[in-house]
Formats: C-alpha cells, sequence, structure tokens
C-alpha cells in the first residue's frame, strides 16, 4: 500500500481517480479549494489553497507520499477573474513542485489539456508537436508543463494531455447539452456537425494515471478514446437511447463562431476562444506511445461514455440544479444568451 496526494481530489476526476486508489488499498491525501464529503477510513481530507506553501508544506510533512496526483486546475468558466485562475494553475503547479523536492517525493502524474491546441491540425495530434494555445487556462497549462519540465532532476512528471473527461456526474458545460436533449429541444450542431473531436472516459484516465505514477522518467502522453465518430453520429446515439423527442439542427458555421467570439467578449457566454473554435473542427491525439508504454488502452468509445454523463444528469437534475460550493464539473454552468437559442428550439 502506498501514500498518495491527490490535488483536486474533491473535484470530477480528482474524485473518481481517489476512489480507484482506495479501492486498491493505498492511502490517499486530498487537497481542494472545497470540501471533501467523501469518507473513507483510508482517506485524509485537507482544503486548502495550493499557493499556501506553508500550508501545503505541513501537509506533506506529515503524509510521507510516495507520489502525487496533480489533477487540481481552476477552469476558465469556473474562475472569477485571470488572475486567479493563471496563479491557482501556474502559481500553484510550481509551489507544489517546490514542496515535491523539498520533502523528496519523486513521482508526479499532471493531467494536462489538449487545450495546448486551438485549432485542427489535419491529422492525431503527437507529444512533439509544438503547442500553441489561444486561451488563458490553455496557456496555464502549458507554463504548468513548463515548471514542471524544469524540476526534471529532482521529479519524474509524468504529463497525461487530456481532450474533455466524460463519466457519470460529469456536468459543467456538458449540461448545455443535456439540458435540450433531456427537454427535447433541437440540439444544434455547428456547420452540421460532421467534425470528430475525441473524449477520454474518467475510468480510462485514472487507470493511465495509476499506471505512470511509477514511470521512471519525465516525459508527455496524450490519452483519449478511440474509433472516434461525428458530433452529429454521438449526440444521435445519445438522443436515441434517452428516448428524447430532441432532433440534430444544423447552425452555419462561419456566422455562429462569429456570434460565439462577440458573445464571450461581451461576458454574455461562458464558452471561450478554445470553445468557439474547435467546436465545429475535428480534434483528436495520437494515443499510440501511452498505449505502447504504459501497456494501456481505452475502454468506452465517444458515445458510449457521454450517454453515461447525460444519463447521470436525467436521473439527477433537480439536485444538480441546487448544488452550490462544488466544483466547476460537479454544477451546472450557466448558459448565459446562450439560454435565447434555447427559447426558440
Amino acid at each position: 500500500m502506498a501514500r498518495y496526494l491527490v490535488t483536486g481530489g474533491a473535484g470530477f476526476f480528482g474524485d473518481v481517480l481517489k476512489r480507484h486508489l482506495l479501492s486498491q488499498g493505498h492511502f490517499v491525501t486530498s487537497f481542494d479549494l472545497h470540501h471533501d464529503d467523501y469518507s473513507d477510513p483510508n482517506l485524509v481530507s485537507e482544503q486548502g489553497d495550493l499557493r499556501d506553501k506553508e500550508r501545503l508544506s505541513r501537509v506533506f510533512e506529515t503524509g510521507h507520499f510516495d507520489g502525487v496526483f496533480h489533477c487540481a486546475a481552476m477552469l476558465a468558466h469556473g474562475a472569477l477573474d485571470n488572475k486567479l485562475l493563471w496563479t491557482s494553475n501556474v502559481d500553484g503547479t510550481r509551489i507544489l513542485a517546490e514542496c515535491m523536492k523539498e520533502h523528496g517525493v519523486r513521482q508526479l502524474v499532471f493531467t494536462s489539456s489538449n487545450c495546448l491546441w486551438g485549432q485542427n491540425l489535419g491529422h492525431p495530434v503527437r507529444e512533439d508537436e509544438p503547442a500553441n494555445p489561444v486561451e488563458l487556462y490553455g496557456q496555464s497549462k502549458w507554463e504548468g508543463e513548463k515548471i514542471l519540465q524544469e524540476f526534471a532532476g529532482s521529479i519524474n512528471s509524468v504529463i497525461i494531455r487530456c481532450p474533455t473527461i466524460i463519466d457519470s456526474g460529469r456536468l459543467g458545460l456538458l449540461t448545455i447539452l443535456f439540458e435540450f436533449i433531456d427537454e427535447g429541444r433541437r440540439v444544434w450542431a455547428v456547420g452540421g456537425g460532421r467534425n470528430r473531436y475525441q473524449f477520454i472516459y474518467a475510468q480510462d484516465l485514472a487507470d493511465a494515471a495509476i499506471r505512470a505514477i511509477s514511470y521512471p522518467e519525465t516525459t508527455v502522453f496524450h490519452i483519449g478514446s478511440d474509433d472516434v465518430k461525428t458530433i452529429r453520429d454521438v449526440y444521435s446515439y445519445v438522443i436515441e437511447r434517452a428516448d428524447s423527442k430532441a432532433r440534430i439542427a444544423t447552425l452555419p458555421r462561419g456566422a455562429t463562431l462569429l456570434l460565439m467570439q462577440l458573445a464571450y467578449r461581451l461576458k454574455m457566454s461562458p464558452l471561450g476562444p478554445y470553445h468557439y473554435k474547435m467546436i465545429a473542427e475535428d480534434f483528436l491525439f495520437d494515443t499510440s506511445k501511452i498505449k505502447r508504454c504504459l501497456n494501456w488502452k481505452p475502454t468506452l468509445t465517444n458515445e458510449e461514455m457521454l450517454w453515461r454523463a447525460y444519463n447521470y444528469y436525467s436521473q439527477n437534475r433537480r439536485i444538480i440544479e441546487s448544488r452550490k460550493n462544488v466544483s466547476t464539473h460537479k454544477q451546472a454552468a450557466k448558459m448565459g444568451v446562450i439560454r435565447l437559442l434555447k427559447w426558440v428550439s
């Protein structure tokens, strides 16, 4: 049995990961801005800010950790301001790495993002291709990666770049789509939904992270689902399984993206530059390296995992809508101007 620190342990993926670790008999310390109400004899829950080095150092002094899973991140649509997002994701990562070095903890897994790119590269993206983030969240993740590379002599950092993480309980911006399906409204697909956009099943990501925690060097892996179908096909699968009266409708690509950009600048929409650049384009990761090095493979397709997330939402909608003071992916996102689209759907 090992001892692990999970940052963001009260968040959506951090919660999935810590339950995996606990089920395997490990001791886990969850460190999060939000209260962690999960209970287990082998779990210690610490509520705090990664930027508070004194507090974090005390956690390391008592934790005697064998490794760290760094899942904590402030999201663009969850942050109060840009400075908070940047300092949380960048300064928090540096302080965490400093604490690891000072306390002799060598193994780290960091969940990074496909937000390091903001456009379709025309092929599955490899780990060695230059990053080009187009918004602050992606820039903060990229800066976090560079910080961890600085500590390569002291810490073995395995950076796993993730597409959208999906499973039962994943909410956030997905609740906008789920609300339309649940109410049998038109589901709008930009450009007809002919693009293919990769997801990753949370349970598959947890499996990969646990495999990676003992990796003997600093490296980067891309992860994602296989057999990625078009957005239209994925939405159709969920609508059919839900027995919903929803139907897919098309929004013109060019005009829609311009309006999304304007709405974001006017702070009327939760969808930022990354979303409106990627929503109508293909984006896939090349996952051959992680399959080869970690003997890992995905178990669910996009449509299967999105159905699980929708089904959870549909069965728990009233509870979800009343949630407060939980992580961004565990609550429903505010629609903003998108609610106008709902009224005509």
